[in-house]
């Protein structure tokens, strides 16, 4: 309002752009100065003129008024095109082969977005630590935040056959107990078979808080493990592993989902990324063809 007084060099002028009578104008520029502690303005009958104190204030005024002009032009130029920093949490292993090598294509569509990709197995709190947003493998039914689903998630059960050479192919899930069993994090598994839900003790010879090393001790012979095809497709398919007991897998409700806090003012460069790993995954993702599930 003071700027338009100042422009316009009269409160009746700036009260008809603003569409307020003068009386109004007065009384809200006396209430600023009273607030500042000084005169901004001198007023006589015929015209107003500044101060030394309200000239200075004009300046600052308008070069802060012609800021908010620009961050909402910014803001307005960029709703249909993604642009800034994405800061995004992802589990180590999926993160390392199914992000990674596909972020050039998204890259080069979308450049003015820099992704800023953090690699953990912890489930972040995304908002508390200034993410915008998470991929996790889970059933996720009870979370609070908004989940898109990018790709259903096939969990196996499978060895190296060096192992079962050696230690013999089990017949049945009881057959297990006599198995060396690795898992990650977990000292049981809980697997939907022909009877229902089946929970299963894991108790083998080596514990470890990472998922690759599970992948590497399987890939080597130590035992039996339960994986994600996303994570030994290739090695399902080239023989390298071998799939046990078959008719025992994870809940289908578990699957690869995309979770960001809202779905209201859907940042541009969110809905772009989570757009584009739907895209690739799909509901049949690449590192499932040619797998029986």
């Amino acid at each position: 309002m003071f700027a338009h007084v100042v422009t316009a060099r009269s409160m009746s002028a700036a009260g008809r752009q603003l569409s307020l009578s003068p009386a109004v104008i007065s009384k809200r520029i006396r209430r600023l100065e009273e607030r500042l502690g000084i005169r901004l303005l001198q007023r006589t009958t015929r015209q107003l003129s500044l101060t030394e104190a309200g000239q200075g204030f004009y300046e600052r005024v308008v070069s802060i008024l012609s800021s908010i002009e620009d961050a909402e032009a910014w803001v307005a130029s960029g709703t249909g095109q993604a642009r800034g920093t994405l800061r995004v949490s992802a589990p180590t292993s999926f993160g390392r082969l199914h992000i990674a090598p596909h972020l050039k294509p998204f890259l080069d569509a979308h450049p003015l977005v820099t992704v800023d990709l953090v690699l953990t197995d912890d489930f972040i709190d995304i908002v508390g630590e200034g993410f915008d947003l998470a991929i996790r493998i889970a059933d996720l039914r009870d979370s609070s935040l908004v989940a898109k689903r990018l790709a259903p998630n096939h969990r196996v059960l499978c060895a190296a056959p060096d192992y079962l050479a050696q230690a013999g192919l089990p017949g049945s899930i009881e057959d297990l107990a006599r198995h060396m069993l690795i898992a990650h994090n977990t000292d049981h598994w809980r697997l939907d078979g022909p009877e229902g839900p089946v929970t299963v003790r894991v108790n083998g010879p080596l514990r470890t808080n990472s998922s690759e090393v599970v992948r590497e001790a399987l890939l080597a012979g130590v035992g039996i493990a339960l994986r994600s095809t996303w994570d030994v497709g290739p090695e399902l398919k080239s023989g390298a592993l071998q799939r046990i007991l078959p008719e025992y897998s994870v809940g289908r409700r578990v699957a690869v989902h995309a979770v960001y806090p809202s779905r209201r003012h859907m940042e541009q460069k969110v809905r772009a990324f989570v757009d584009y790993l739907g895209d690739l995954y799909g509901q049949t993702p690449y590192w499932d063809a040619g797998l029986e599930l």
